[in-house]
């Protein structure tokens, strides 16, 4: 007990800037799972291509129609988990995501495996997932003071694209030695161990307060969405978010097509194509905090957040050889360090200007717009993806993004205090 105590301390000192060894057990747990899912970085699609043997329209569809439903389900949950301690919600969402991952590689095994089952892996990671992102920012918000919160934040995506780099490469040389169905290993392990180091994080987490209610009502579950609409500056940050990430992921699967189909890239230089630019996205998250801090959050979100939607047309233009390879390395590069300084700063923004009793809706309904918005647009490129070719395809998701900038916050507005909790409505 006594060495993973100093494990915790360590983890949780960076910098000069000590948050405690519970963070220190959440930042690693966090980067253990990033790493998991880096490693297993398209696997699902070179599954479906390369086992199942699927064309394009059903790749498109594992992503879409996945998520979709994913979002779906999560939707009570949000306001189910409001009221529960996160702790335990997230070390369970953990779990159910090793056992749904695990299923894959015994029907594989087993000579069982089908589109439906990835179709169905893909539904329960996804539902998950929104639910761990809204407990987990819940309980970040809980864990420390408001001052710290952007540095948690920036640890985050420092550890995240630290995962990128590492992940894809040797994700794919894992899938050339052993086959995708390897990595999905990996990942499903990863959640083991992060549910381990959740756990480990100790500490008491007082139960929240419960509303005067029988019982929670249809209404309730757009209790997230009423509150991100009504305020001014989430609202167009929330509609950002949603078209930019759908826009980037629906072109994601069309360009694992070209890559890995036509223009025959192997697998090994798909994933050093993500995993190399990812050192920008390290970069920018460790100048998030000192850009912050000089120039102000809404600046530095509509500055980057504009600039982060420039890059992704460049991909239009892909050709094969080490040309092409470059081409996409040098449009991840600049979009990734883009996003890695928007990323921490809109997270934190987004957590300061919540209340307290309104963050996992309010994050859940964020994280089910944004599922559902990635899973219709990634279904629609599917489509044109088949009939227009995946290169058109991706070039008029490139021409989309430039509009997005338009739905960044523009108003400048007084840094807010910590907002008060807002009161649950009295019901008869």
């Amino acid at each position: 007990m006594r060495s993973g105590h100093r494990l915790g301390q360590l983890l949780g000192h960076r910098l000069g800037h000590r948050l405690g060894p519970r963070f220190g057990w959440l930042w690693g747990a966090y980067g253990t799972s990033a790493l998991g899912t880096w490693l297993a970085f398209g696997a699902f699609p070179l599954i479906a291509i390369r086992v199942l043997h699927a064309g394009p329209a059903e790749v498109a569809a594992l992503s879409s129609v996945g998520a979709a439903v994913g979002a779906a389900v999560a939707v009570p949950l949000g306001p189910w988990v409001e009221f529960r301690r996160k702790r335990p919600v997230l070390i369970a969402m953990d779990l159910v995501r090793f056992t749904a991952l695990l299923t894959i590689p015994a029907a594989f095994a087993l000579g069982a495996l089908t589109f439906l089952q990835l179709l169905l892996v893909s539904v329960v990671v996804a539902a998950a997932d929104i639910t761990f992102r809204a407990a987990s920012g819940a309980y970040l918000k809980t864990l420390l003071p408001a001052e710290d919160l952007l540095v948690a934040n920036a640890r985050f995506e420092s550890t995240a694209w630290t995962t990128t780099i590492i992940g894809p490469p040797l994700g794919g040389a894992a899938i050339g030695l052993l086959g995708p169905v390897a990595t999905v290993v990996a990942d499903a392990t990863s959640y083991l161990l992060s549910a381990l180091g959740i756990r480990a994080t100790g500490g008491h987490e007082p139960p929240p307060e419960r509303p005067q209610v029988a019982r929670m009502r249809a209404g309730d579950l757009l209790d997230g969405w009423r509150y991100v609409l009504a305020d001014a500056t989430l609202r167009p940050l929330f509609f950002n978010t949603a078209l930019f990430n759908g826009l980037v992921m629906a072109a994601e699967p069309l360009l694992a097509v070209l890559m890995l189909g036509r223009l025959g890239f192997a697998p090994w230089q798909y994933g050093l194509a993500f995993a190399a630019p990812s050192i920008g996205g390290l970069l920018g998250s460790r100048l998030a905090r000192p850009l912050a801090a000089r120039f102000g959050q809404r600046q530095i979100l509509v500055v980057t957040g504009t600039l982060r939607a420039l890059w992704p047309v460049g991909l239009a233009f892909l050709g094969p050889g080490t040309g092409g390879l470059l081409l996409v390395m040098g449009v991840e590069l600049g979009l990734i360090f883009c996003c890695g300084v928007f990323n921490p700063v809109y997270a934190t923004y987004r957590l300061q200007r919540t209340a307290t009793d309104r963050v996992t809706r309010t994050l859940s309904a964020w994280a089910v717009t944004t599922k559902a918005s990635t899973a219709l647009l990634t279904a629609v490129w599917g489509v044109l993806g088949a009939l227009l070719g995946p290169r058109t395809a991706i070039g008029l998701a490139g021409l989309l993004l430039l509009a997005t900038p338009l739905l960044l916050p523009r108003r400048a507005t007084a840094q807010l205090p910590e907002p008060e909790p807002v009161p649950a409505p009295s019901r008869a």
